[in-house]
């Protein structure tokens, strides 16, 4: 069984939750066996949480945690000094930072992970399509682009349609979206 799993952490109040279900959402759309689900700490603003995706071609049984994902995606990056985020990680995935920061510069702080890094600065993207501060959207695009768990063209057909229906009445705000997932997906830099 081919199975894909990725493990999310941010803060609460971040948006690691809702990408990780608007991921399993595009890649039920796209005709795969998804999990999404989340797990906390102390449920605050601001507290760190964990969530996660499991994505196959086939069901699955699996209903535990994921240990050992080929991808981990870190919304927060002052989680990299509190929390252990490439634990279990395969050494042939690959993390994902939202950072200004270059891979390179954030290595030393990956607890000697070997794999790939890619940054994408999350801030920068949203406040410039959105406005303000969801680095959700753009994390959301970056873990598609890198590890191509759904098809691009389809992932950006399936967002059109969810954040039509959710935000009918602000056509600016469907348009910022869309914007942001496209360009972040577009300039994911990476750092073998």
């Amino acid at each position: 069984m081919n199975i894909m799993e990725i493990r999310w952490h941010g803060r609460g109040g971040q948006g690691a939750k809702t990408a990780s279900l608007l991921l399993a959402d595009a890649a039920f759309m796209a005709g795969k066996y998804v999990q999404s689900f989340p797990e906390y700490g102390p449920e605050r603003s601001g507290a760190p949480i964990t969530a996660y995706n499991r994505i196959s071609d086939e069901r699955c049984s699996i209903h535990s945690n994921i240990y050992e994902p080929d991808y981990v995606v870190v919304v927060d990056e002052t989680l990299l000094e509190s929390v252990d985020v490439t634990a279990g990680l395969k050494e042939d995935g690959a993390i994902v930072i939202n950072s200004a920061k270059s891979a390179e510069e954030l290595r030393p702080l990956l607890k000697g992970y070997q794999g790939k890094v890619y940054t994408v600065d999350a801030g920068t993207l949203s406040r410039k399509h959105l406005g303000n501060y969801f680095p959700n959207t753009p994390m959301l695009a970056a873990i598609v682009a890198i590890s191509e768990c759904v098809e691009p063209d389809a992932f950006m057909k399936d967002m059109e349609e969810a954040y039509s229906h959710k935000f009918a009445d602000k056509p600016q705000v469907i348009k910022g979206n869309l914007g942001c997932l496209e360009e972040t997906m577009q300039s994911v830099k990476t750092q073998m």
